[in-house]
């Protein structure tokens, strides 16, 4: 059974926010009807992705009688530290295009092919209630009582029943699986393989795998009571990538399955590793100050915070972003090394302003000088030591940091270099801080430790997955075909760089029910090379649904640009039914920046 959120969809009611208490208490409601009907043995299971998979582990925390066992993919535990908002206390610009998804998608009406002549009404209800999503978020730069609620990562004893946790590398969710499997005191697995924000059996890059089949073995151990022998196999299986070349899109990575008994394994051994003036070496040396103050648009070779598996989607060649950082190599690789885990990077640094930040990358180096960014983190640093006090910095004086780069699994080819690269800025990733500054890093004792774990011959026998298997597709007759777009392009008169994404996904027919829908969106992104100020964002999303007569079409609009005190979005509302503009509201909200 596929359920529509309250006030999405066909559901009656109105959406509050995303996760909150009364989201779970519906869904709790279903369970127990489900598992009161007489075609349902009373057990039931959960399975959903990215906010699905959100639900699967908060109603698990509730612990409704009949919720047997979740899967949840593409999810986290810590709605603050690694979700669309923030990042190391950094301000991610997924705050403001995913909330303008939101802003977009729920401006939609139900159909009135299922919910009749009240689709009318029930539409402007929710026009005339439409949350200004992006302004909601952003009112909350601490790690509050807000993102707390529906982080199970505040009692993760709180989940007694079976989680499957799954996810790819090329998500922006992947950290959340090593924590689970860590935190959960129940029965727990995990699966990480190569997919960017999709289910495994579709996933990009590939390879896919026969997901719905392992799910069905989930479902016999928990729901039937069938021993599949799922729970007999290691807790965790990833896909460990073999080296590539920098591209901005993968069809498919290189690779093999590893697997691994617990979380934390014992197969991962930590080595520290000193950042030098003379590069990356195996032992301490004496201190050096060295300076990094990055061009506002560095970060353009990025990627997308959450890809989608689409074109342009990966992070290209560091090449450009390396030349604004501050980097240190190894020299080249005397035998292959391969990581699991997350990078840690400890060091000192001065600022030269009281709100400053700090961007790392962990980067695979070919010999001919292609840089591949294997794994990144960002801090802010006034965040340096609680995510829910911040503190601004003292201009001059020295602090020790602490960076915890993204998971990642990864083999370096012998011959070629690791590379750290520290940046200042990671434009459009995150929000820049609100003036320029510089910061002076240690080098000599500090430290990038690497989760290294070496071959392992079990890893060669370990099952195969079977192939893909899913339902036919619904049958699609396309109207207008759509159009991807990622560029990037410079202003040498005003030394202004722009981000452009499209997508524009044309109009189709969904034959069985006669619905035409249509859905295109257009994010810029805009900064100049020494103004932080000069940052601004904007998002324009437009929705059409239509079956014969009936035509509907909304427009929705939202900038963001900044001071050195404040946050200033704006958003605007259109929506028309036919040639008739039925409904339209502008919305500005001025937030004061908290140690952003």
């Amino acid at each position: 059974m596929r359920v529509d959120i309250r006030g999405s969809g066909d559901s009656e009611g109105l959406p509050l926010d995303e996760y909150v208490k009364q989201e779970q208490d519906d869904a709790i409601e279903v369970i127990a009807w489900l598992a009161a009907q007489p075609w349902c043995s009373g057990a039931v299971g959960m399975i959903g992705i990215s906010w699905g998979g959100f639900n699967g582990l908060q109603v698990a925390a509730r612990r409704p009688p009949a919720l047997k066992a979740v899967i949840s993919l593409c999810s986290t535990d810590d709605r603050y530290a690694d979700d669309i908002h923030y990042m190391g206390g950094c301000l991610l610009r997924e705050n403001l295009t995913w909330g303008s998804t939101m802003f977009s998608h729920s401006t939609r009406p139900p159909d009135p092919a299922i919910v009749g002549e009240r689709w009318r009404a029930m539409w402007m209800e929710r026009l005339e209630n439409h949350i200004f999503y992006p302004a909601v978020w952003a009112r909350h730069q601490r790690r509050d009582a807000f993102y707390q609620h529906g982080s199970v990562c505040e009692d993760y004893a709180a989940i007694q029943c079976p989680v499957y946790a799954v996810g790819g590398w090329a998500d922006g969710y992947s950290n959340a699986i090593p924590r689970l499997l860590a935190g959960l005191t129940g029965p727990r697995k995990g699966l990480i393989g190569p997919w960017a924000h999709n289910y495994p059996h579709v996933g990009m890059p590939g390879p896919a795998i026969g997901f719905l089949q392992e799910s069905v073995r989930w479902w016999d151990q928990w729901l039937k009571g069938i021993d599949t022998g799922i729970m007999d196999e290691p807790m965790l299986r990833s896909w460990m990538i073999d080296t590539i070349r920098p591209q901005p899109f993968y069809p498919e990575l290189p690779g093999r399955w590893v697997a691994d008994p617990a979380w934390p394994s014992p197969n991962v051994q930590a080595e520290r590793h000193f950042l030098t003036a003379a590069g990356i070496a195996p032992e301490a040396a004496a201190e050096t100050a060295l300076l990094v103050c990055s061009p506002e648009n560095t970060g353009m070779a990025s990627g997308n915070w959450c890809a989608h598996g689409g074109a342009g989607d990966d992070p290209g060649d560091q090449r450009e972003d390396d030349a604004k950082s501050l980097v240190f190599d190894t020299a080249p690789l005397a035998e292959a090394t391969e990581i699991l885990g997350a990078p840690v990077i400890e060091l000192e640094v001065i600022a030269t302003a009281p709100n400053a930040k700090i961007i790392a990358r962990l980067c695979d180096v070919h010999p001919d000088g292609a840089s591949v960014r294997v794994s990144y983190g960002v801090l802010n640093l006034t965040h340096r030591d609680s995510h829910a006090t911040p503190s601004v910095l003292v201009p001059g004086q020295r602090y020790r940091v602490r960076l915890q780069l993204n998971d990642a699994g990864y083999h370096f080819a012998a011959g070629h270099r690791i590379r750290v690269a520290l940046s200042t800025t990671y434009w459009p990733i995150i929000w820049p801080s609100p003036e320029r500054f510089s910061l002076s890093v240690i080098a000599g004792p500090a430290t990038v430790t690497l989760p290294v774990r070496p071959p392992r011959a079990e890893d060669a026998a370990l099952p195969a997955f079977p192939p893909p298997a899913m339902s036919p597709p619904e049958v699609r007759t396309t109207i207008r075909p759509g159009r991807n777009e990622r560029s990037v392009s410079r202003n040498n008169m005003t030394g202004e760089t722009t981000f452009l994404m499209v997508d524009d996904d044309g109009r189709a027919r969904i034959d069985a029910i006669d619905l035409e829908i249509a859905s295109s969106k257009w994010h810029e992104f805009r900064v100049h090379d020494e103004d932080p100020l000069s940052a601004h964002y904007e998002t324009r999303w437009t929705k059409e649904m239509g079956r014969g007569d009936w035509q509907i079409r909304t427009r929705t609009r939202i900038t963001m640009t900044g001071t050195a005190t404040e946050f200033r979005l704006a958003a605007e509302l259109d929506a028309w039914e036919g040639d008739e503009r039925v409904y339209t509201r502008n919305w500005t909200e001025v937030i004061p920046r908290d140690h952003t």
